[in-house]
């Protein structure tokens, strides 16, 4: 299997998928909205991509499996597992807010060896495979080089419906705020990891995430340089519900803030 070729494949696949929803957005309505669960939208749109997600997936590999938000089709566990957000970011794009991305995982035996995030606001492609470096629209990319936390600009993503952890959330969150240039919440959890893969941000963290949420972005990072765990120091940030994402220069003092802000 050449994991080259196969992402160049899902590539062509998220912007043609990315077309569609970019098409659909300028006559959205919101009354078509419909609520999942506490603050979890969705729509046609979300259900719809993933559809087209998922049978140009299985034209790519017709024997792996699939881990999909909208599970439009039944998860069956196999070697290979795609893991899909259709729409990362939906609350964003049916407010008309310009971000949100489609995320793409390919992971053999529990492992991501292929991550695909598409922006279609910028026309951004970010994809990376095991082995063979981050990119974004055709250029390598890498994390950002700075070792200093207070020179740092950090993302994060803010509790909507997992409010058990929100004060230790917030004590970690004022920690930031008072020692680095600055926090952002994009909306989108692959945006976010993009961003670090490619250097616009040094770090993120957020809770209360699932896999499609993350594992795209998790191989982007790692294949920029880049180093991921949970809140604890685990390396399965994918089902682990959590996550830290940083550049190796700065992850040992952004983890230790949140691990510190975090722990029980």
């Amino acid at each position: 299997m050449v994991l080259q070729d196969i992402t160049a494949k899902v590539c062509s696949l998220a912007k043609t998928v990315g077309n569609f929803i970019q098409t659909e957005a300028q006559n959205f309505n919101f009354n078509s909205v419909e609520v999942k669960s506490f603050n979890q939208l969705v729509s046609y749109v979300d259900k719809t991509a993933e559809e087209k997600l998922v049978a140009g997936l299985q034209i790519i590999l017709p024997d792996a499996g699939f881990i999909t938000e909208e599970q439009t089709i039944v998860t069956e566990q196999k070697e290979y597992m795609w893991v899909i957000d259709p729409l990362d970011g939906t609350t964003n794009f049916v407010h008309q807010l310009p971000v949100y991305s489609i995320s793409i995982a390919l992971m053999h035996k529990g492992v991501p060896v292929i991550g695909v995030v598409f922006e279609p606001n910028r026309h951004e492609l970010f994809y990376a495979w095991k082995d063979g470096g981050a990119h974004l629209n055709g250029h390598k990319i890498s994390v950002k080089q700075n070792n200093e936390l207070s020179k740092a600009l950090l993302a994060t993503g803010f509790p909507y419906y997992d409010f058990d952890l929100m004060q230790r959330y917030l004590n970690t969150l004022q920690e930031f705020l008072r020692t680095t240039q600055g926090m952002r919440r994009m909306g989108s959890a692959a945006v976010d990891l993009a961003y670090v893969a490619c250097g616009r941000f040094d770090g993120f963290f957020e809770y209360g995430l699932s896999p499609w949420d993350v594992a795209g972005g998790i191989v982007l990072v790692q294949e920029a340089g880049g180093k991921i765990s949970t809140f604890s120091g685990t390396e399965d940030a994918i089902f682990g519900k959590e996550i830290v994402a940083a550049s190796t220069q700065i992850y040992d003092s952004f983890y230790a803030v949140i691990h510190n802000g975090f722990k029980a």
